[in-house]
C-alpha cells in the first residue's frame, strides 16, 4: 500500500511518500480502507520529535490520528463491526496512522460514520470534535445558561466549541479575526481579537473560559480574571499550565484529549440531525501531505485539512 512515513524526527523534509506493507488485524482490531485522513497540529510535533516523551512512536511511523473509512478486515473475536462499515475514529497517537491507504484501528476507538457528508469530511470531526466536547462537558462542566468564552474560536476546535455550546444553551462569546468571522458566525457575541483587548470587551464575568490559543503568559493569566468565583478555565496549550485564582475558587485546568467512542457517536448523531457543521477548509492528495506539513510549519494552513488517499 502507499503511505507516508518518516524514517526519523526532524523537518517536514523527512516526510516520504512510499509503498509500505499491509497491515495485518490483531484480536481486538479493524483494518480500515482509509477515506481520508485530517492534518492536526500535534502531527507536526510528533513528526519533530517534540512528543517523543509523551508519545513515543515507533519509526518508521506514519502520522494521521484522525480516520474515515470502510472496515475491510476484522481481527479475531469481534462483534458489532463488519466488513464494508464506514467508520470514523481517533486512533492511539503512539500507533501508526491513517496518512496510509489502509490503517489498523481498536474496535474502540471507532464509531459509525456520519450519514449526511461525504465520507472523507467525516475525517475533519473526530480529535478537534472531542477536543471541543471534552472541554465544555467533561471538564467545564458546562450547562444551560451558562456564559462562556471561546478565546481562538477562529481555528478547527472553536468552531466545534462555539457550536457545542450553542447547542447546550449557553451564551457563547467567541474571538475570532476577521477571516474566521464565518467559522464563528453562531455565537452570541463576536470579538475582533486584532483590533480589540478581550478583557476591556468582555464587560459581565463568565462561568467558562476555554482557551485555544498560543497567548502570551499574561494574556492567560488576564482571562482568569474574566471567570466568576467558582468558574473554570480550560487551556488546551499545554506547554504553558492553565492559570487559577484559589481565593476565588477559579479553576485551571489542562486538557490532554482521549479517544472516546461513545462521545465520538454522540458527535455524529448532532452532525446528521443538521446541529453540528464539519468545516472543511481544503483537502489535499497523500502525496502531498509532506508539502502540507511543510506550508503548516510556516503558519500557511487555515482550517482544517482533509487528506486522501490514492482511490482503487
Amino acid at each position: 500500500m502507499k503511505a507516508v512515513r518518516f524514517h526519523e524526527y526532524g523537518a517536514p523534509g523527512v516526510l516520504r511518500y512510499e509503498d509500505a506493507e499491509l497491515p495485518v488485524p490483531a484480536a481486538g482490531q479493524v483494518r480500515v480502507r482509509v477515506a481520508a485522513t485530517s492534518f492536526n497540529s500535534v502531527d507536526g510535533n510528533i513528526r519533530g520529535g517534540f512528543m517523543q516523551g509523551p508519545i513515543p512512536v515507533v519509526l518508521p511511523h506514519t502520522p494521521g490520528i484522525d480516520v474515515a473509512g470502510t472496515v475491510d478486515a476484522l481481527g479475531e473475536g469481534l462483534d458489532g463491526l463488519a466488513v464494508g462499515d464506514e467508520v470514523v475514529g481517533f486512533l492511539p497517537m503512539d500507533q501508526p496512522g491513517a496518512a496510509a491507504e489502509y490503517v489498523l484501528a481498536p474496535v474502540e476507538s471507532l464509531a459509525s460514520a456520519p450519514k449526511t457528508v461525504p465520507l472523507p469530511e467525516a475525517a475533519a470531526l473526530p480529535l478537534v470534535g472531542l477536543t471541543a466536547y471534552q472541554a465544555l462537558f467533561d471538564h467545564a462542566q458546562l450547562r444551560a445558561g451558562q456564559r462562556v468564552l471561546v478565546n481562538g474560536a477562529g481555528g478547527a476546535v472553536g468552531g466545534y466549541a462555539v457550536q457545542l455550546a450553542k447547542n447546550a444553551g449557553a451564551h457563547v462569546i467567541a474571538t475570532a479575526s476577521p477571516r474566521s468571522a464565518e467559522a464563528v458566525k453562531t455565537a452570541d457575541e463576536v470579538i475582533d481579537h486584532t483590533t480589540t483587548d478581550v478583557t476591556t470587551a468582555v464587560t459581565e464575568p463568565v462561568d467558562v473560559v476555554l482557551n485555544l490559543a498560543p497567548v502570551a503568559p499574561e494574556q492567560l493569566a488576564a482571562l482568569v480574571t474574566l471567570v466568576r468565583p467558582g468558574g473554570v478555565l480550560v487551556n488546551t496549550t499545554v506547554w504553558m499550565p492553565a492559570p487559577s485564582d484559589e481565593e476565588r475558587g477559579v479553576r485551571g485546568i489542562d486538557l490532554f484529549v482521549r479517544s472516546d467512542a461513545d462521545q465520538l457517536a454522540q458527535l455524529v448523531a448532532q452532525v446528521d440531525r443538521g446541529e453540528l457543521h464539519i468545516d472543511v477548509a481544503e483537502q489535499v492528495p497523500l502525496a502531498e501531505l509532506p508539502a502540507l506539513h511543510a506550508r503548516a510549519a510556516e503558519g500557511g494552513v487555515h482550517g482544517k485539512v482533509v487528506v486522501l488517499p490514492p482511490t482503487a
